[in-house]
Order: C-alpha cells, then structure tokens, then sequence
C-alpha cells in the first residue's frame, strides 16, 4: 500500500514539474511561432541546391573508356 502512495505522490510531483515546464515556455513565447521552424529546414535544404553546382554526367566518357580498352 505504501508503493502506491509513494507513485501516486511522484506522478502528481511529475505533472506539476510539467505544467510549470508549459507555463514557463508560453510565459517567454516558446511557442510564438513553431509554424516558422520547418520553413528554414525547407529553405536552408533550398539554399544548398542552388548553391552547389550541378556534377556533370561522366556516363558517356566511362563508355568511350570501356570501348576504347575493347578495341585497344
């Protein structure tokens, strides 16, 4: 019966911990503009596409390569 008591006074401690935990966040704004978070992941994965040049395609010269060495 003491085991009881005892899980049943941790989890209402636990839950207070929690609430103070929200109300602390939307007190200093945590939760202002969570929207905003996955539109910089999209636009820094945006930004590294544009900046990095495109690789050429090396298929054809690896297949003059196999010819050549076939002929040679």
């Amino acid at each position: 019966m003491a085991a009881t008591w005892v899980s049943i006074a941790a989890s209402l401690v636990m839950a207070l911990g929690a609430a103070c935990i929200f109300i602390f966040a939307v007190k200093r704004d945590y939760f202002q503009d969570i929207e905003d978070a996955k539109y910089q992941v999209f636009w820094s994965d945006l930004e590294d596409l544009v900046d990095t040049p495109k690789e050429k395609n090396h298929a054809g010269s690896s297949k003059g390569a196999a010819s050549n060495e076939r002929d040679g």
